[in-house]
């Protein structure tokens, strides 16, 4: 590899899945495949900016054309971690591949289990199964109001979830119930995620309060990308919930946003005001707001900001900066249930220093984009899990 990059910009199209993975059968996955059925049923999309860094090279999609004059490289990446919640994808895409699964509570958490977290916060709390965050407030708020115990609920995915109206449990107090959970929650619960949902609203019209969630994770199990790129000396700023995935290890800040439009105006703040190390960025709504809500109007008119956004990004950059544009997992709106789905996350690179017309094929983990960070930077990445492609990327 020639020169090093002074900083990459790496965001993350949070459940844009690029096709169900060979092993997506024994999730229940079989058959997924996001931005494909995301363009079917909006009957064509037209990102240009997207297409010329390759995406319609990673999943035939209808109104993406697949190119062999990309602006960058392209290829697409398969998680080698079990599971398919954003924990695991985001620690494999910084360099950590799991053996282990983080426990799944289909039939919601035991009653010993749920005894002890009473006990801790001294409320009772409604609930506990899985279940969608807006269908379980709506079932449940109006109780809820009525007898201040606390929503709790899970998904597929690894995480134990407290909703409180904001006015019945006020923000902090919620937070503090969500860390007794987190240091309870240890061993054989070792949940990836607690997340702390506060709502307002009355029955019939509660709402979410995106900006104000906080996510508890599992500190990774040893260094990240991240981590080595704090640890050299270079900054590593967050924009949105990425932070929280990390349980805040490696980053100076990562204040949390509201959605994907707040998410990219300070994500192109934080690009025009210059730097170094690594700036990095989750856009959530295409999960939070389109995936699990079976919403795939929502997801496709998102893919289309974030394709008008992709030119105010790229000016802004810097000549030594590089993007690194991934995915966690899939969120097929268009599949049954509402979960996340077992899929080939996308990745897409650009740059003045960033070869065009590169095809890195189906890597072998998402791991192979925290490697390749790694390089780019010019970090010592020896201890970090995948296959670095950085050589084949830049001059």
């Amino acid at each position: 590899m020639g020169a090093f990059a002074r900083r990459v910009v790496w965001l993350v199209l949070d459940g844009v899945g690029a096709g169900a993975l060979p092993d997506a059968a024994s999730y229940g996955d079989e058959g997924a495949s996001t931005l494909a059925r995301v363009a079917e049923a909006a009957g064509g999309l037209e990102l240009p900016r997207l297409e010329a860094l390759g995406l319609g090279n990673l999943s035939a999609m209808r109104g993406v054309r697949g190119r062999g004059d990309t602006v960058g490289a392209y290829g697409k990446m398969s998680e080698a971690s079990p599971g398919k919640d954003s924990t695991t994808g985001h620690w494999e895409l910084a360099g950590i591949i799991l053996e282990r699964p983080f426990p799944l509570y289909p039939g919601g958490f035991p009653p010993d289990l749920v005894a002890r977290f009473e006990e801790l916060i001294g409320r009772k709390v409604l609930g506990n199964k899985p279940a969608s965050g807006t269908e379980i407030i709506e079932e449940l708020g109006e109780e809820h109001l009525r007898s201040g115990k606390p929503i709790l609920y899970t998904s597929a995915d690894s995480v134990f979830q407290l909703a409180a109206h904001k006015e019945v449990i006020p923000l902090e107090e919620l937070y503090a119930m969500c860390r007794k959970a987190r240091e309870m929650l240890r061993g054989e619960h070792a949940v990836s995620r607690v997340i702390a949902r506060p709502f307002v609203g009355s029955p019939g019209s509660f709402r979410r309060v995106g900006a104000e969630r906080l996510d508890l994770s599992l500190p990774p199990p040893r260094p990240t990308v991240l981590d080595i790129c704090s640890a050299a000396g270079l900054p590593v700023k967050g924009v949105g919930k990425v932070g929280d995935l990390y349980a805040g290890r490696g980053f100076i800040s990562s204040p949390h946003t509201e959605g994907n439009a707040e998410t990219m105006s300070r994500l192109l703040d934080e690009v025009r005001a210059g730097g170094q190390g690594i700036l990095m960025a989750n856009l959530v709504d295409f999960d939070m707001l389109y995936g699990h809500r079976r919403d795939a109007g929502g997801f496709a008119r998102a893919l289309r900001e974030v394709d008008g956004f992709l030119p105010l990004l790229m000016e802004a950059m810097g000549e030594d900066d590089v993007l690194v544009i991934v995915s966690d997992h899939g969120c097929d709106p268009t599949f049954r249930g509402s979960d996340h789905t077992r899929e080939y996350g996308i990745l897409l690179l650009a740059g003045r220093m960033v070869r065009g017309a590169v095809n890195l094929g189906t890597r072998s983990s998402f791991a192979d984009c925290g490697r390749s960070i790694a390089d780019f930077l010019a970090l010592e990445g020896a201890s970090l899990d995948g296959t670095s492609f950085a050589a084949e990327v830049c001059a």
